[in-house]
C-alpha cells in the first residue's frame, strides 16, 4: 500500500509542477514595470507630453506651463517682388498675414490674374453662376444688372484676351477680419458689341485695346472659405 500511495503522490506532484509551469509561461511574472490596464475613458483626457524635454507638463496645466513660441520676427524682404519693404502695401501684407498664417502674396497675385481673366470672360459671355463665385453680392448685382439690360435689347458682347501685360499691387489692409487687396491690371483684349441683328455697335472686332482695371478683392480670413471675391472695380488711367 505504501508503495501505491508513493506512486500516485508522485503522479499528483507532477501534474501540479506541469500546470504551475504552462501558468507561469501565459500568463508571466510581474516585475513593477508592469502597464496599469487601458482606460478608454481616462485616456480623453490625457495630457500630450511635451515635445520639449526640458519641460514638464502638469496634468490640467500643460497650457498655463508650457510657454508659447514667440513669432519670429518677419525678415524686411519676406514680400520681395510684391512690395517695397516698409511701404503701405508691405505693411497691409503683415497685417493680414497676422490674421491668416497661410497668406502667401505671390500666391494670392497667381490667383487675382486667373480671376480677372475669368471674370471678364464670363460678364462678356453672361455667365451669371460663374460670376456669382467670384463676385461680392454689390458687384454682381451690378454686373448681372448690365447683364439683364443686354439680354432685354438682343446685345451680345464678345470678348479676347491677347493679354496681360501687368498685375500690380496697390494696396492692402485688414479691417477686422476682412483682407482686402487692390490689384491695378493692365490687359490686351479684343472687345466688340454686337446688336441684335449682328452689327457692330461698340468696339471693333479687329483692333487690339490696351485696358487699365483696378479691382479690389476681399475675403473672410475667419473663414474656411479660402477665395477671395471682387468686391470694387474703377477704371484705371
Amino acid at each position: 500500500m505504501q508503495d501505491v500511495f508513493d506512486f500516485w503522490w508522485i503522479i499528483y506532484a507532477t501534474i501540479a509542477v506541469v500546470i504551475f509551469v504552462k501558468l507561469r509561461s501565459v500568463l508571466g511574472q510581474r516585475t513593477g514595470r508592469e502597464r496599469p490596464p487601458y482606460d478608454p475613458y481616462s485616456a480623453r483626457d490625457a495630457v500630450r507630453p511635451s515635445t520639449n524635454d526640458n519641460v514638464v507638463a502638469l496634468p490640467g496645466r500643460a497650457a498655463e506651463l508650457v510657454p508659447k513660441p514667440a513669432d519670429a520676427a518677419a525678415p524686411a524682404d519676406r514680400w520681395s517682388g510684391i512690395a517695397e519693404p516698409g511701404s503701405p502695401v508691405a505693411a497691409g501684407f503683415d497685417a493680414i498675414a497676422r490674421e491668416d498664417k497661410s497668406f502667401d502674396a505671390k500666391h494670392f497675385l497667381t490667383g487675382a490674374r486667373a480671376a480677372y481673366d475669368m471674370i471678364v470672360t464670363a460678364y462678356a459671355a453672361g455667365d451669371r453662376k460663374q460670376l456669382k463665385n467670384l463676385l461680392g453680392k454689390e458687384v454682381y448685382d451690378g454686373f448681372e444688372a448690365a447683364i439683364k439690360t443686354r439680354e432685354q435689347k438682343g446685345e451680345t458682347v464678345e470678348t479676347r484676351f491677347v493679354a496681360i501685360d501687368g498685375a500690380t499691387l496697390t494696396a492692402a489692409e485688414q479691417r477686422g477680419k476682412t483682407a482686402q487687396i487692390t490689384v491695378r491690371f493692365q490687359s490686351q483684349l479684343v472687345s466688340v458689341t454686337r446688336a441684335k441683328d449682328g452689327s457692330v455697335i461698340d468696339g471693333n472686332p479687329d483692333a487690339v485695346t490696351d485696358v487699365t482695371d483696378v479691382w479690389t478683392f476681399a475675403r473672410d480670413v475667419s473663414s474656411r472659405d479660402p477665395n477671395w471675391k471682387l468686391v470694387a472695380t474703377e477704371a484705371g488711367q
